[in-house]
């Protein structure tokens, strides 16, 4: 088998861990996925750092807990001089390039303060999270808005409006050929008016190959994000996709009365947000939910157009194959919408890793149970282009070892998850300070305790409650559950990896080698006899 040489790292928006075929969902048709988790590893708990689209991604492309990189939110930009995944692969000769989505904001201050200008090479490089981008579009374009390339092609083909991604690819018709705005939940079971072929989705997958085609004349080995913006809303699909799936594919909502009485202060107050109380209605969901299945659908039947691409140029034996998910979406579970908090339809994630070295032969076809981190794709690439994973940095681990034989010994017993709601309207609703309104998720494989600033906290026991309808943060018989959470959070907080600037190599070399000493700095020696004895045991360490 030819030597591995490219990633391509594969990520839908908010698509939910149990919206597969190869994850269990009963009637929801993924055949090109399924195939893809028979060639690789499917991993059944893996966790994303944070619950929301912008943060989530920042310490994707970081390989870095929220609480390190800074971004908490949506628009937040990046600080100038956080490392990405771009800056780790580019010291090894690897391109990192971008189709699609991002959510990255440049940190523009900080770039003025240092003099760089954003249309530099290096400006660019920042702005864009240390992404080449070959087309970004972060999915997201009502009127007013900077307008995408996407745009122009629809008008090329004859879409002409004020706004063709909103008009033709995001909204239906009525009878009178009037608009249906696909924004509003109400129209979600409307067809979009632009054609299959012409949609977000398959335009992406087109502008993937286009790089792929190229790259194969520079040489050089590639990690290509290929970013899809669906099915995150608008929840519009267009034709066959929009009609593939009723209301009788749905599977029963996962909520229970027990959860609106007396709820945690926070989850209270995050059910009685607006797009809650909407996508809570029986209503909305039939409209949404169908659709949702069906923007998966198609996005399955563009991995099909993709992964024959790749065998027709060779590539699949020389190509790590990543298929994944920002984070979830609740479609009206747990009485919610949207994802913010952590369970298991929010903070889960479909994770599949096909890695075509031989050394992986063994685990193809297989699930890991390990507790995976978002934060663990970044040391995974490094390591796989034979790169030296920067341990002071990155705070995730190399996947490659759970790719090609046991999980081992010394893996990971918790996962870490944080959201910072100061932006909502939650924090008005329970009065909380903007440095207060913090929560964090430790989760052991069985137990989910989650911290919440200014409140007592929640827990779930997973293994007796999997819907996760039972809070027992309150419960007395649990305390020794939350202490040793509570702890291990403890611990987690105190140790980050911020030693950014200096390698634990050379941190380790100047007190074994006594490189204070050396460097002719005598501090508190007593006379020539103690120098003299320090100089020896340098000297004798050095023939070692």
């Amino acid at each position: 088998m030819a030597r591995a040489k490219n990633v391509l790292w594969i990520m839908c928006d908010q698509l939910r861990y149990d919206y597969l075929g190869c994850t269990g969902h009963p009637t929801l048709k993924t055949p090109n996925i399924d195939a893809m988790a028979k060639r690789g590893v499917l991993f059944s708990k893996a966790y994303v750092q944070s619950p929301i689209c912008g943060p989530s991604r920042m310490s994707f492309y970081t390989g870095r807990y929220m609480r390190s990189h800074g971004s908490h939110w949506n628009g937040w930009p990046l600080r100038v001089g956080e490392p990405t995944l771009g800056d780790h692969l580019k010291k090894i000769g690897v391109r990192n390039v971008l189709v699609g989505k991002t959510h990255m904001a440049p940190d523009l201050e900080g770039m003025k303060a240092l003099g760089i200008p954003p249309e530099s090479v290096i400006g660019v490089h920042v702005a864009e999270c240390g992404f080449e981008p070959y087309e970004r579009d972060d999915g997201l374009h009502p009127t007013g808005r900077p307008r995408p390339k996407y745009d122009d092609y629809l008008r090329s083909q004859g879409f002409e409006a004020t706004n063709p991604w909103e008009h033709w690819a995001n909204s239906g018709a009525a009878e009178d050929g009037s608009l249906q705005n696909g924004w509003l939940l109400v129209h979600a079971d409307k067809a979009a008016r632009v054609p299959d072929e012409h949609s977000e989705t398959p335009y992406m997958t087109r502008r993937a190959m286009d790089f792929i085609s190229e790259a194969e004349t520079d040489g050089r080995p590639w990690c290509l994000h290929l970013s899809y913006i669906k099915p995150h809303w608008p929840y519009i699909a267009p034709e066959p996709y929009a009609s593939m799936y009723s209301t009788e594919d749905m599977i029963p909502v996962i909520r229970s009365m027990r959860e609106r009485q007396n709820p945690h202060p926070v989850f209270g107050a995050y059910m009685d947000m607006r797009y809650s109380r909407n996508m809570a209605r029986d209503d909305a969901r039939e409209k949404v939910i169908p659709t949702y299945m069906g923007l998966i659908t198609q996005i399955d039947d563009q991995m099909g157009v993709l992964m024959k691409f790749l065998g027709e140029r060779g590539l699949l034996d020389t190509t790590m194959i990543v298929f994944t998910s920002d984070h979830g979406d609740y479609l009206g579970d747990h009485w919610m919408g949207e994802k913010d908090l952590f369970h298991e339809q929010s903070a889960k994630i479909p994770l599949i890793i096909i890695d075509p070295s031989s050394e992986a032969d063994a685990t193809r076809g297989t699930r890991s149970d390990a507790l995976v981190e978002g934060i663990d794709l970044a040391p995974t690439f490094v390591d796989y282009f034979g790169g030296k994973v920067p341990g002071h940095i990155l705070e995730g681990r190399s996947l490659l070892p759970l790719l090609r034989g046991p999980t081992p010994s010394d893996w990971r017993k918790v996962a870490f998850s944080e959201y910072d709601y100061a932006m909502q309207d939650v924090r008005l609703k329970l009065n909380q300070p903007i440095e207060r309104c913090r929560l964090f998720m430790v989760f052991d494989g069985r137990w989910k305790y989650i911290h919440a600033s200014g409140f007592r906290p929640m827990l779930y026991d997973l293994e007796t409650d999997p819907e996760e309808y039972l809070d027992r943060g309150d419960d007395p018989e649990c305390a020794g559950i939350i202490a040793r959470l509570q702890a291990e959070l403890f611990d987690w907080a105190l140790h980050p990896n911020d030693h950014i600037t200096t390698p634990r190599e050379k941190i380790a070399a100047y007190a074994d080698n006594q490189l204070q000493v050396k460097g002719g700095v005598l501090i508190g020696i007593w006379d020539e006899a103690e120098l003299a004895a320090i100089k020896d045991g340098i000297a004798q360490r050095a023939k070692m």
